[in-house]
């Protein structure tokens, strides 16, 4: 899922062949007995970007997944350590080959009243995958395993030929291609929620409207103001609308980080993001409200190297190795940052379930060493002096990615006399100029969906509609291909980092931890959930 914030300053599996069955219990605000709550429970979080979408299979960033996770629910959600706990199901039998699942449906209805159905699934898991809609998330469906899925986004298969069929109103049944030990956990993704047929059919785009949407989730979308303010309040239709506290969810737009402090500290929102390089100020003057915890999240440079580059010289590995070697990855975390990052000279983070750390040559180098084998490299490349290398670097406007962008240029000038200008432009042209592939150098970066090192190392796949750098490598395809059959595929994943590291179609620059300040009259928030997932019905505050 990639980031629009300003967060640079900020397994669940059965292995049998029998029937396996989740119970643990659903979870929503778990107030302590003799707790006075607040007179008013509404909850107010920032945002770094206006919401483009509240479509579940059309969403593909943190913001919106986020108001998503709250307007809409799936078989599964996950506690405030990340660990699956049921949603609309209780939990699954398996065949004995491991590929066919079958789910269990609760009672549960919409919010305009209708009963949700197993066909609502079907609908929503057919539609992602249809090149009608054109998601950019269509890929995660075969990333999943789900059958045919990958044929159908290739335009060889029709919709209705996808793993996925309703039994009975209330028994789904799921088919892999291949058994997938990290199935399970892709199903708290919002492409894999569902969506209200007879709404989506009778509305069309305009569904998605406050007058018009329907949801499932503990909250209904009350009013939007693009750019401004989303507005949820309680569904007194939801399952378990009777343990939810918070009545009211604000997701406001900030752009700006000295504008999101301000009007935290004068009590208008109740959490945001520590401004970039003032995490040591704030833990001083605000102790009980700064919080940090680790993410699942990667911050790199994705370079154009496929048919699309209009940068050539971006397409010899020389090139980008050197790009990779000369961030000073230290400087740029102790100096800018600081906010207890990690330098990232690999994809995936070391944070991720069951994942191995590479041994990459960078690792064992020093930043001396690295920058001499960096202009070594790109003068062998035939660029120097006479001929100095130039790119253009794109991010999404914020304070805290203009400052990244702005150091790194600095040391590619003064390390190896490399020229990258740079330019900023909103979220949603951001996102769609990647897309597009039109562009040299940008700005990027990727939290993860499920904690399984598959859901980042899927973003070089070729056939990913998430792989904007164009790169194409048939031993990765084949490795990751392999990896998802397999109980332990931690020697395919080591395998397609040490490829990584060497081709550089991306620059890991670091893995993140999330820095921000929250009320400390907000109960129940998720610190331990590396995803960062968080469902306001889980949430509280407490008089003060």
């Amino acid at each position: 899922m990639t980031d629009p914030l300003r967060a640079a300053i900020r397994g669940l599996f059965c292995a049998s062949a029998l029937c396996a069955v989740l119970t643990a219990p659903v979870l929503a605000a778990e107030v302590p007995a003799g707790t006075k709550l607040a007179d008013e429970q509404t909850f107010s979080t920032s945002v770094g970007a206006a919401i483009g979408a509240f479509d579940p299979q059309l969403a593909e960033d943190t913001d919106q997944s986020a108001v998503i996770n709250n307007l809409f629910e799936g078989l599964y959600s996950e506690d405030d350590k990340g660990n699956l706990v049921p949603a609309l199901s209780d939990g699954y039998t398996l065949s004995d080959d491991r590929t066919v699942y079958t789910f269990k449906i609760k009672a549960a209805n919409w919010s305009n009243g209708d009963p949700v159905t197993a066909q609502d699934f079907v609908f929503a898991w057919r539609r992602a995958v249809d090149p009608a809609l054109a998601s950019n998330y269509a890929y995660f469906l075969g990333l999943a395993g789900i059958l045919n899925a990958d044929d159908i986004v290739a335009g060889q298969k029709k919709p209705e030929e996808l793993g996925v069929r309703a039994i009975d109103d209330k028994t789904l049944e799921v088919t892999l291609s291949s058994p997938r030990p990290y199935f399970p956990m892709t199903l708290t993704q919002t492409t894999l929620f569902p969506v209200p047929q007879n709404v989506v059919e009778a509305f069309g785009k305009d569904w998605l409207k406050p007058e018009n949407i329907v949801g499932n989730g503990a909250y209904v979308l009350k009013s939007n103001s693009p750019g401004e303010v989303v507005v949820l309040v309680r569904n007194p239709r939801y399952r378990d609308d009777a343990k939810t506290v918070i009545n009211e969810v604000r997701f406001v737009t900030i752009t700006d980080e000295a504008q999101e402090v301000a009007r935290y500290l004068s009590g208008e929102v109740d959490h945001v993001g520590v401004p970039t390089g003032q995490l040591p100020k704030f833990k001083a003057e605000y102790p009980n409200e700064v919080t940090v915890a680790p993410r699942l999240c990667t911050y790199y440079f994705d370079v154009n190297v496929g048919a699309k580059a209009s940068n050539k010289a971006l397409t010899d590995q020389r090139v980008r190795e050197a790009l990779y070697l000369a961030i000073d990855r230290d400087v740029l975390i102790n100096n800018v940052l600081q906010g207890g990052q990690i330098p990232a000279y690999f994809l995936t983070p070391a944070a991720t379930a069951g994942f191995t750390t590479p041994d990459v040559p960078a690792l064992n180098m020093t930043q001396a060493e690295r920058n001499e084998r960096a202009k070594a490299l790109l003068a062998e490349a035939g660029y120097g002096p006479d001929n100095p290398l130039k790119f253009e670097y794109i991010y999404n406007t914020g304070e805290g990615h203009k400052k990244i962008a702005v150091v790194v240029a600095q040391m590619y000038k003064e390390t190896l006399g490399v020229e990258m200008t740079i330019r900023d432009m909103e979220w949603a042209t951001l996102l769609d100029t990647r897309h597009q592939q039109n562009f040299e150098v940008s700005r990027s970066a990727w939290c993860g969906d499920y904690n399984e090192a598959s859901t980042f190392l899927s973003l070089v796949d070729t056939k990913s509609t998430q792989n904007s750098s164009g790169y194409s490598n048939a031993e990765i395809d084949k490795l990751l291909a392999d990896s998802a059959t397999k109980d332990d595929p931690t020697a395919d994943y080591t395998r397609i980092e040490q490829i990584l590291a060497t081709d550089l179609p991306i620059i890991p620059v670091y893995h993140y931890t999330s820095n921000a300040l929250m009320k400390t009259n907000v109960k129940g928030w998720p610190y331990d959930n590396v995803e960062g997932k968080w469902y306001a019905k889980d949430l509280y505050k407490i008089a003060e």
